[in-house]
């Protein structure tokens, strides 16, 4: 065996980074020796990692000629297929038997072929030293156990390299199982391939990405087998599937969303879902390219996928595959070529997204909030279309943080108090007893008061916004203190839009000095001690209890005191909520300062942000600038105020609403 000392750190020691893409080199060359299964023992331990397959096997010369020599060229030798299946090889650059040295640093080798049984140890360490000393490197030959005197290949894996071997079995097995195309079910005797780990055969049951998907679009035709998706996935087929007008150069696969972004993060085992994954000849050949697509819409933030494009691995072609089989060469015309066809499959996936899942959405806020379906139905029936359309609006939007949930819930009491207002519930069953008013003249009558209960909301947006703007062109910072402490305890919403209604409680305010005099201090005249203009307690419309304190703007703070006072207010409270049974509910603590708090020492953190950040955490609190506070309001506010201006009838409303579904929320 010769080889370089750079390109074995290169190529074998360093390129792979985890255990699933080394075991996938493993399994191709099986397949590309017309294997009907590979067998895989997962044991991390003394016993090592076992790949076998019952495949053709190698002779001690081709095991020499072949295996032993990096950058075999098997598709130029061996021509484009196997010689028994006819399988287009998925090998090409003859390098992933390297592979394994980056997991093992001591590998076996056993393999049989025309009942002749050869083997051989090899030692990364006795490697490196003939490399060293210039000298060609001979394996250790070894007897074939009885074990392994089978059929086919067998490779040992041992003396393996902890960090990226410390996948679970079950972890491996949901890896694998999105790395190959091979979970069809054509049996052995027609040139059938599998996988199995620790005895059990891979399937489409270890498929995470099909587990998770709520809506599917399949190239061409349908394909996927039912009994492998939810029962409840909404399918659509892509009939475009030609990439440029290009003969040969053709897509098939899937790609498909999940109920929320989170359902393809990292579980630990499976590793994240959120890509698509570009298989040519059956295997990866590009793991990262909803990257490379550019394509803002929030669509792409609940995208995964599967897509086979062979005419990126053809022998007639450049190879264009990066030497770790996870990147493409990108100024090729035909991954070009893919980038452009993928972002049009998007474009139309997106669309057909919008409308159905608004309408999916509905049905499932229906089931979790009985109360509003209630109201939805007790409806007149010519009114629960659009109802339900404003529901399923909201319940669209794209708010996957923890605070989702108490936002949307916030913008459906809103919805629901608009439409109350414009849908004259009450009043249409008065108005239908006159006898008199015709139906031309009932829908003028309607359309007119419609209106006018449309421009009341209206004209409450266009009161906040204009009350913000004031504060904005106020310049002298003691009027700014004077008018943002008038109005700030009672609109909390220019803190946080959830906090849309807010309550006072004098008894919790009495306790609270009563567990602390200085929580709460007033100086003799009535004014705040220490700098401090204002500070109250408030419960917010979200259920969280809110101290806010407002700093006079020039009064420099530095972090270790807000730190000692936000902890002192935090623990204050927490006190008095234990003794109230309530220690599970939320703490908001908030400073409203002039300028960012100074920071003396940095300690151990990088940045002052990272350590403001950290004290902040430790009483749930947060710090808004004066200058800050009044441009977040009224860009909260404008935003929902632009959306709406145009649309003082409901179907325009709807319309406007129905257009921005992936615009944030008010």
């Amino acid at each position: 065996m010769s080889i370089d000392m750079s390109v074995l750190e290169a190529l074998g020691i360093k390129l792979y980074s985890n255990a699933a893409a080394v075991l996938t080199e493993l399994v191709a060359n099986a397949y590309d020796a017309d294997a009907t299964l590979v067998r895989i023992s997962w044991d991390v331990g003394e016993s090592g990692v076992v790949v076998s397959d019952d495949g053709c096997g190698m002779t001690q010369q081709e095991l020499n000629d072949r295996f032993l020599k990096t950058g075999y060229q098997k598709r130029a030798a061996e021509g484009p297929h196997s010689k028994m299946w006819n399988r287009p090889f998925m090998g090409r650059k003859g390098i992933g038997k390297l592979s394994a040295f980056s997991i093992a640093d001591e590998i076996f080798i056993y393999t049989t072929k025309d009942g002749e049984s050869t083997g051989c140890r090899i030692s990364v360490n006795d490697l490196r030293e003939q490399i060293s000393l210039g000298h060609a490197y001979h394996p250790e030959k070894v007897e074939t156990t009885e074990d392994y005197s089978g059929v086919g290949t067998t490779i040992v894996l041992k003396q393996l390299t902890s960090k990226r071997v410390r996948l679970t079995a079950a972890a491996l097995r949901k890896r694998l199982a999105r790395r190959f195309d091979v979970l069809d079910q054509t049996p052995p005797e027609e040139g059938g391939f599998g996988i199995e780990i620790d005895g059990q055969r891979l399937t489409f049951e270890d498929r995470q990405d099909l587990k998770r998907l709520e809506f599917l679009w399949e190239f061409g035709e349908q394909r996927l087998p039912e009994d492998a998706l939810p029962n409840d996935v909404e399918r659509f087929v892509l009939d475009e599937c030609n990439v440029g007008g290009r003969d040969g150069w053709e897509v098939r696969g899937w790609i498909g969303t999940a109920r929320t972004p989170s359902d393809l993060a990292d579980d630990g085992e499976a590793g994240s879902l959120k890509n698509i994954m570009v298989l040519a000849r059956k295997r990866p050949i590009h793991e990262g390219i909803i990257d490379k697509l550019d394509f803002a819409r929030v669509f792409g933030n609940y995208v995964t996928g599967q897509i086979e494009a062979d005419f990126l691995d053809v022998d007639s072609e450049d190879d264009i595959a990066t030497s770790d089989r996870q990147r493409l060469i990108e100024d090729d015309p035909r991954v070009q070529g893919l980038h452009t066809f993928l972002r049009e499959a998007f474009k139309t996936a997106s669309s057909q997204w919008n409308t159905a899942r608004p309408r999916r959405k509905a049905h499932d806020v229906f089931r979790e909030y009985p109360l509003l379906k209630q109201w939805h139905d007790d409806l007149h029936q010519w009114q629960q279309a659009a109802a339900h359309k404003i529901i399923a609006t909201i319940a669209a939007l794209h708010m996957d943080d923890e605070n989702g949930r108490s936002r949307r819930a916030s913008l459906y009491r809103h919805g629901v108090l608009a439409f109350a207002r414009i849908g004259l519930r009450e009043n249409a069953q008065e108005l239908d007893k006159l006898s008199s008013v015709n139906a031309e003249e009932l829908l003028r009558l309607l359309g007119a008061q419609g209106e006018y209960e449309a421009s009341l909301w209206m004209d409450i947006l266009r009161g906040r916004v204009e009350s913000i703007r004031q504060l904005e062109n106020l310049t002298d910072e003691n009027e700014v203190e004077r008018v943002v402490q008038k109005h700030l305890f009672k609109n909390l919403y220019l803190l946080d839009p959830a906090w849309e209604r807010t309550t006072e409680d004098s008894y919790m305010e009495d306790d609270l000095r009563n567990v602390d005099p200085g929580i709460l201090a007033m100086d003799d005249e009535g004014r705040e001690i220490r700098g401090r203009l204002d500070i109250r307690y408030r419960k917010s419309s979200a259920g969280s209890h809110v101290i806010v304190e407002m700093k006079r703007s020039k009064r420099p703070m530095s972090v270790d005191e807000l730190s000692a006072q936000g902890q002192k207010y935090f623990t204050g409270l927490r006190s008095i909520l234990t003794q109230r049974n309530r220690e599970n509910e939320k703490i908001d603590v908030v400073f409203v300062l002039g300028s960012p708090p100074k920071v003396v020492s940095l300690l151990n953190f990088q940045s002052a942000s990272e350590l403001v950040n950290h004290e902040l955490k430790k009483f749930n609190g947060r710090i808004v600038l004066y200058e800050e506070l009044i441009a977040n309001a009224r860009s909260q506010y404008s935003a929902y105020l632009e959306k709406s201006e145009e649309a003082s009838r409901l179907e325009r409303l709807l319309s406007s609403l129905e257009e921005d579904t992936e615009a944030p929320p008010p």
